[in-house]
Order: C-alpha cells, then structure tokens, then sequence
C-alpha cells in the first residue's frame, strides 16, 4: 500500500452519536475509507472475521467501554489481531491500549487534531508490520474482567440537606444544576433540591463525561438533552427531556463544548 492510499478501518461504538461524529472527523480527514461501522459488539465481530473485511482492513476503531462485551473482550474473541485504535472516555485504560498491540488511543470527545495524529502514527508503527507478544491472550482477558468492573472516582449520589433531615439524589435523575438566589438546586422530576455546592465544585467533583458546564449559573446532565436550537448572538437555547420541556440557555462560549459532546 502507498502513503497516499486510504487507508480502510472499521468503527465500533456502541453510542450513536460517537459513532456518528468518529465517521464525520475520518471521513473529512480525506485519510480513510470506512469499510464498515456497527454499535452492536457482537455483530461487528461476526463482520470482522469475513475474509473480505479482514483482506482490507488496516486499522480497527475501537471503544472499551460497551453493554455486552469490551472492547478487550471483542479482541480475545477475535481469531486475528488487526491494528486498534481505542477510543474511551475513561484515562484508565490509556497505558493498557498499548499492552494489546493499540496503535493509540483518543479520548472521548475526539479532538480532530488528535485524530490527525493517531492517523500520522499508523503510518509510522503499523506499516513495520508488528506481531502482538506470546501471551497476548492472557493480557486481553485480564483486561477485559477489569474492564467489566464498574469505573470508580466519581459519586453516584449527592446530597440535600433541609434542616436535620438530608435526602440523597441519585444523579442518573438531575436534569441539571442551577444557581439562582445564591444557592444552588438540583433539578429532578420530583422537583428542586437544595445543594451545598457552588457551580463550580460540582463541575470538579462530578462525572465529566455526563455532566457539563454551559452557563456560569448551569451544569448540564447531557443525558437528558432532546433538542438544541440556534439562538440570538451565537447561543442556543436546548429543550430537556423531562416533564416540564425545560428550556436552557447555553452561552456562547460554551457552545462548542456541548456541540462536540453531543457530535453535531
């Protein structure tokens, strides 16, 4: 193959979205032809044992993080090894992507300027045509049962003090964070509640990959986002998929911040 061919990968992320924005970023590389995608781990493995898919491909796009089986465990399971880039939302896994013959990792959301570069290394590390080591398959299965453990360091739960009394809210169920009045709520379907956090600290103290900041007053669950709508001087103004349609402003200089989250 020249260095001017494209080259052929194959995407796997079981996140639309992801997906979607990882095929938008290659394809305007002008670096690659996507020879096939799929969210669903076990019937991209039943793709990439084909002779036809496994003749051309070059380089496999790969998230550790799925429902059903990892991405280590797609690769044990996998009578070949292509070359992988991984693609996680978690740092953790960053130095064991190399153990498994990666040819790099990107953290999610994908920089373009990332991916530029993990496309610059696969000329330099996969064109030498490397092997994996001897015990390769021993490595993928301990990293595959550590992958299946549940990621730590972020909190579950927060709490609500009203008097004596405090309640514990899950966060899978706050739309969002407001501060307004000089304190700040959680905003739930059951209603708001009262948090003894600044904006700011549950910004450093949550989970980035859910939770993101779009106003100096907002911190946004983007699991909950229905709609996003252009709005007067660069902003946009999201609806929420809760009971009440709940409407945010998102500031202009968050803007692109939540557009790369949400890859449009």
């Amino acid at each position: 193959m020249s260095a001017r061919e494209p080259l052929c990968v194959f995407l796997i992320d079981d996140e639309v979205l992801a997906l979607k924005r990882l095929a938008r970023l290659l394809r305007e590389s002008g670096r690659v032809t996507i020879i096939g995608q799929e969210t669903d781990p076990e019937m991209a493995l039943a793709k990439l044992e084909e002779a036809d898919v496994r003749a051309r491909l070059d380089a496999l796009f790969l998230d550790i993080q799925m429902p059903g089986m990892n991405g280590f465990e797609l690769l044990a399971r996998l009578s070949w090894q292509p070359p992988v880039i991984f693609t996680t939302a978690y740092d953790e896994y960053a130095l064991r992507a190399f153990e498994v013959n990666a040819l790099d990792y990107l953290l999610k959301p994908i920089e373009p300027a990332l991916l530029a570069r993990a496309l610059g290394k696969f000329d330099r590390l996969v064109r030498a045509n490397r092997e994996p080591s001897g015990d390769y398959r021993h490595l993928l299965e301990q990293l595959a049962a550590a992958a299946r453990a549940p990621v730590k360091g972020f909190p579950t739960r927060i709490a609500s003090r009203l008097g004596e009394r405090v309640r514990f809210i899950e966060l899978a169920r706050v739309t969002h964070f407001l501060a307004e009045n000089k304190l700040t709520f959680a905003a739930t379907a059951e209603g708001r509640f009262v948090i003894d956090r600044t904006i700011a600290e549950l910004e450093a103290e949550l989970d980035p990959n859910r939770f993101l900041r779009i106003h100096r007053a907002i911190l946004l669950n983007t699991d909950f986002v229905d709609e996003a709508h252009a709005w007067f001087g660069g902003r946009l103004v999201i609806r929420l998929r809760d009971s009440q349609r709940t409407e945010l402003t998102v500031a202009r200089d968050r803007v692109r911040a939540l557009k790369e989250r949400l890859g449009f």
